[in-house]
């Protein structure tokens, strides 16, 4: 989510990314602000089967690219979803 939002935007956001959380089962863990660790990192370390997000404007396609090697994502407004590139955990073959 953009860090920059705060007040009733950023709520919202927080709210409908755990009520797809919730409808698609996954436990919800937000990323730490003061981690040492970029994203990328920190969804690594953390292990991660998706990454949730409120809007596509939220990731870079390079971002989006290094998550798909990674886990699925999952897009709440418009409602998307991006698989984990084939190979899973392992890496994409290519």
């Amino acid at each position: 989510m953009d860090d920059e939002r705060s007040g009733v935007g950023a709520q919202w956001d927080r709210a409908q990314v755990a009520r797809l959380a919730r409808r698609l089962g996954y436990k919800l863990i937000w990323p730490q602000d003061l981690s040492p660790l970029n994203l990328i990192d920190q969804i690594r370390a953390a292990d991660v089967d998706a990454v949730l997000v409120p809007s596509p404007s939220d990731l870079d396609a390079l971002t989006l690219d290094q998550l798909m090697h990674l886990c699925d994502v999952e897009v709440v407004e418009p409602r998307e979803s991006f698989a984990r590139y084939f190979g899973g955990r392992h890496g994409c073959p290519a």
